[in-house]
């Protein structure tokens, strides 16, 4: 029997999430819902005119409400939480309920092992949760595992991840393609990374370096919050290292920390002529707003390097993705390596290759299977050594 999903949320991912599934996953039916059914329709449409095919409705909901969204799940089989990332353990709690298989697209590691929390009544329920399927975290975590199985002996592994605009303009050299609120806790939270064996949390904005990518050139990287999610905590004792950096356009970085030191991310409110406001939501007003008036095409760039012995000599291996805007369907590379990316975890879930229960990202599928499905997308891997 054909399978039946629900992508909660109507905007970008979503809809690319949406795209996916009509394209692979032979799906009985998949609905869009979204808060705001005009947005719903829209994108419901969208995917249907690129598919030629009536395969996707739209859907008016409340993913906040319980019942509403009890009466949804109870008709679908698997579940793609594309809404804001502290909403994600409330839906899970109701898939488990309804017995309907999960993934999300994270965006907050302690959200995430609230979720990974409920892995005892997920497996009671037979049923599947699979957070943090997005990009970063998401697919630069199936990079490092690909990186890692190719090896005998891995020994360390060095993570890298940039969604850019294609002409870069100045101050900033950056296109923003997600959540503004989302930028600024990559930049501002500590990183959790495994170094020499140890967990340890890393300041952001941190250990600047340069890495040249072919194409674009001298690029600079940085430490930032959430890329890693619970990969470190699982590869520890199999590796001795693994951390993740951004990557920008070179000058960014200073130009970050000058807002992080001049506290505009704080949280705590301070008086503006009698009024309290946090200056964190006036920087995201600011700032967000200013970076949405750019207009240009996108690109993201992915890059695993490892260390460890294969064959009897000790390598470094470096996996390399390279994806951009597609102008056909106008997805773009954001969406494609985040929407792609969660609904070939919920294929897998609804195809019955994921265990029952909690299941962090990193252990739910090899890096070598993700791989070979963004290659059926036209996004693929390119493999070097030294």
């Amino acid at each position: 029997m054909k399978k039946k999903y629900a992508v909660l949320g109507a905007g970008m991912q979503g809809t690319a999430a949406a795209y996916d599934l009509a394209r692979f996953a032979d799906p009985g039916k998949i609905v869009l819902a979204d808060a705001r059914i005009e947005q719903a329709s829209n994108s419901a449409a969208r995917v249907n005119g690129l598919v030629g095919s009536q395969v996707c409705e739209p859907h008016a909901l409340n993913a906040l409400d319980p019942d509403q969204l009890c009466e949804l799940l109870s008709q679908t089989d698997v579940v793609l939480s594309c809404v804001p990332y502290w909403m994600h353990p409330r839906i899970a709690a109701v898939a488990i309920r309804t017995k309907t298989g999960m993934v999300d697209l994270g965006g907050n590691t302690t959200v995430t092992w609230e979720t990974l929390g409920l892995d005892d009544a997920a497996r009671s329920a037979g049923v599947t949760l699979i957070p943090d399927t997005g990009l970063a975290p998401g697919l630069v975590n199936s990079v490092g595992m690909f990186v890692v199985e190719s090896f005998d002996d891995p020994e360390s592994v060095q993570l890298y991840c940039g969604v850019l605009p294609q002409n870069p303009q100045p101050p900033f050299g950056y296109k923003l393609t997600f959540n503004v609120e989302g930028l600024v806790t990559e930049y501002d939270h500590q990183a959790v990374a495994l170094r020499d064996g140890n967990i340890v949390m890393l300041d952001t904005l941190d250990e600047l370096e340069t890495v040249h990518i072919d194409g674009l050139g001298e690029m600079e990287a940085f430490t930032t919050s959430g890329g890693t999610s619970t990969a470190p905590y699982t590869l520890q004792g199999k590796v001795q290292s693994y951390s993740y950096k951004t990557l920008r356009f070179p000058g960014h970085c200073d130009k970050m920390r000058v807002f992080k030191q001049s506290g505009l991310w704080s949280t705590e409110p301070v008086d503006v002529k009698g009024q309290p406001v946090r200056p964190v939501d006036v920087f995201c007003k600011v700032f967000g707003d200013k970076l949405a008036q750019i207009q240009d095409l996108d690109q993201c760039i992915v890059r695993g390097v490892g260390i460890g012995q294969s064959g009897g000599k000790r390598v470094r291996r470096q996996a390399d993705l390279h994806v951009k805007q597609d102008e056909k369907t106008g997805f773009t590379a954001m969406e494609q390596t985040t929407g792609f990316s969660i609904a070939i975890h919920a294929m897998a879930i609804a195809n019955g290759m994921v265990r029952p229960g909690a299941v962090r990202y990193e252990e739910a599928l090899s890096g070598r299977y993700y791989l070979d499905e963004m290659a059926k997308r036209g996004i693929h891997v390119v493999v070097t050594e030294s």
